[in-house]
């Protein structure tokens, strides 16, 4: 164990990191030059394309006799929770800052969660070969956020390879070996799971206690089922099997685990015939936070996207789905960790299984108290009890952090009020950098936030948040009628201050794309039975009296009384058709 290293990496996006591990995995002979190519871990298309790790990749270095796991963390606020776990696995952290950006909200996040599992931090400055790199403030302000001397910050550039050796041996210098009673029963920590088509659910593990070897019995805290485990081994950073796993080390463990359900990222694998007595701490079920409906552009495709959605949830047991029917047709109502979650999961049902899909209105989990003193979890507006019979509304608050050059704050300011932000704290950086902490309501920040913040302060500001916990709101659903009947597909949530505004916009723009009828159209936005805004699509008229040249004018009368009375009665008949383009208009409206 004194000659084991286990560490990860902890950056805001695009400060290097990814970059950074190549280098590692170059310096040290993991992978040949000659088949290494950039962000070497990131595996999918999509990690490459947004510049952000998806999926954690470990990695097992040899270096001076001594060995390296690399446990490479997801670099998004949606996945902070397998961030914690991979953080609990390590003993260190390199906290990566972008010499041209500063310290960020992702690092100031990460940072805090490193420091609350009790890692040592190696504080790193990447990017120095750039010419706006700005070594002074940069520093400040690292030397601020983490107390340590300028002397203990490394310099270095990850794409030239400046400074990596003097990183790696800071690596073993500094971060101390791991800790554990090889002689105790086995206790490992599930920090990541993938699913093998032919070997099934693969737990990467870290060994706290005693060892894992093929053909032992072992146990699931979470669960209490019992595997038999056929192979063990460590990442290089393919897998590459190993007649053990011992105390401290990290590996991937094949038990015949059928489900990637049952390998919860959190959870303690124990031994089943002398299991220890508790679990390690910090496990808990990672629940979805936002929802939305997906359905197949075309009606045929149906069962291929639950069959696309089954294989996803293989690979990322934190997805969620359910059938569901709207005007839509048939469809999928899905849990995801947040929006970028969402976004991965969209893009890669379309181009992995090229299957078009809609996706409705994102929405949050509320909770909502009945006057019988009844409780109910909702996420979908649509199956919300009606608006009399309901006491309160709580919606998921999330605690934000703003870190931004101060001449944008105005504009911040303004945002923030606009999408409901309570103040907690304002403090002054090195640099003329200002951090502020906000509380939101979940909801508010779902649609266009972030696109608002980068705008506002011309891409400057960064913005990180974790959940709080529920408040209630004054709140009310708005249902959208046409011709008397509501379009369950077509409700939402919001506060009763936007509520005029935001139904306004909908009925308008509902006006605009619902095609014309023979017959009147009312569209209502209406809480309850209150209605609070309405547009009218006028029917197409045909001339009756056009043949009527002279006589008395009675006998215009008299027809254009009967083309009324039809226009009634095919009114009570009619049906109005909403088109795909009108769903997807009502997502695109400012809320």
């Amino acid at each position: 164990m004194e000659h084991i290293r286990n560490f990860s990496i902890i950056a805001h996006i695009d400060h290097g990191k990814s970059t950074l591990a190549d280098r590692f995995l170059e310096i040290t002979g993991t992978v040949p030059r000659d088949k290494l190519r950039e962000q070497f871990l990131d595996s999918m298309d999509l990690e490459r394309e947004h510049g952000v790790t998806i999926k954690a990749h470990p990695v097992r270095m040899e270096y001076r006799g001594y060995v390296l796991n690399l446990l490479d963390t997801p670099g998004h606020v949606d996945f902070s929770y397998e961030v914690s776990r991979s953080i609990a696995s390590c003993e260190g952290a390199v906290l990566l800052v972008d010499a041209t950006q500063g310290v960020e909200a992702q690092t100031v996040t990460h940072y805090e969660l490193a420091k609350e599992h009790g890692l040592v931090i190696i504080p790193v400055i990447n990017k120095i070969d750039l010419p706006n790199a700005d070594f002074e403030n940069v520093a400040e302000e690292i030397i601020e956020l983490t107390g340590c001397d300028l002397e203990d910050i490394i310099l270095i550039s990850a794409k030239e390879g400046i400074g990596i050796e003097e990183l790696i041996d800071a690596v073993i210098e500094r971060i101390p070996p791991p800790r554990g009673e090889p002689d105790a029963p086995l206790r490992a920590l599930i920090f990541d799971s993938i699913y093998d088509d032919y070997r099934g659910a693969v737990p990467y593990v870290r060994i706290f206690d005693g060892e894992i070897r093929p053909g032992m019995k072992i146990k699931l805290f979470s669960t209490g089922r019992e595997y038999e485990v056929m192979e063990v081994g460590y990442f290089r950073p393919q897998r590459v099997r190993a007649d053990a796993l011992k105390t401290g080390e990290v590996g991937w463990v094949i038990a015949g685990i059928k489900s990637i359900r049952d390998t919860r990222v959190g959870d303690t694998i124990t031994d089943a015939k002398n299991p220890a007595e508790r679990p390690l701490p910090g496990y808990r079920e990672v629940k979805p936070m936002v929802f939305s409906g997906i359905y197949p552009s075309r009606g045929e495709d149906f069962e291929a996207l639950g069959k696309a959605l089954e294989k996803l949830k293989l690979n990322d047991a934190s997805l969620t789905f359910q059938i569901e029917q709207s005007a839509l047709g048939f469809g999928y109502r899905c849990g995801f960790l947040g929006l970028f979650h969402m976004e991965i999961v969209e893009e890669r049902i379309e181009r992995e299984y090229s299957i078009p899909i809609i996706a409705t209105t994102p929405n949050v989990r509320y909770r909502v108290k009945t006057k019988k003193g009844e409780v109910f979890e909702i996420e979908n507006p649509a199956k919300f009890p009606p608006m009399g019979d309901i006491e309160a509304i709580e919606e998921p608050i999330v605690r934000g952090e703003i870190i931004t050059p101060d001449e944008y704050l105005g504009g911040i300011f303004k945002l923030c009020e606009e999408k409901r932000g309570k103040q907690l704290s304002m403090e002054y950086m090195p640099g003329r950098r200002v951090a502020l902490r906000y509380e939101f309501p979940l909801a508010e920040i779902l649609f266009d936030f972030h696109d608002k913040l980068k705008s506002v302060s011309r891409g400057y500001a960064s913005f990180d948040y974790e959940f709080y916990g529920y408040r209630e709101n004054d709140l009310v659903k708005i249902d959208i009628l046409l011709n008397g009947k509501p379009v369950d597909a077509l409700s939402f949530i919001v506060h009763r201050e936007k509520a005029y505004h935001t139904s306004l916009k909908v009925v308008r723009k509902l006006k605009e794309v619902i095609p014309r009828q023979l017959f009147e159209v009312a569209i209502q936005a209406a809480i309850g039975k209150r209605v609070i805004a309405r547009a009218t699509i006028k029917p197409y008229r045909k001339d009756v009296t056009a043949k009527c040249y002279g006589g008395d004018v009675t006998r215009k009368r008299k027809l254009l009384e009967k083309q009324k009375e039809g226009k009634k009665r095919m009114k009570k008949i009619g049906h109005v058709d909403v088109p795909e383009e009108a769903f997807l208009a009502v997502l695109k409206i400012e809320r």
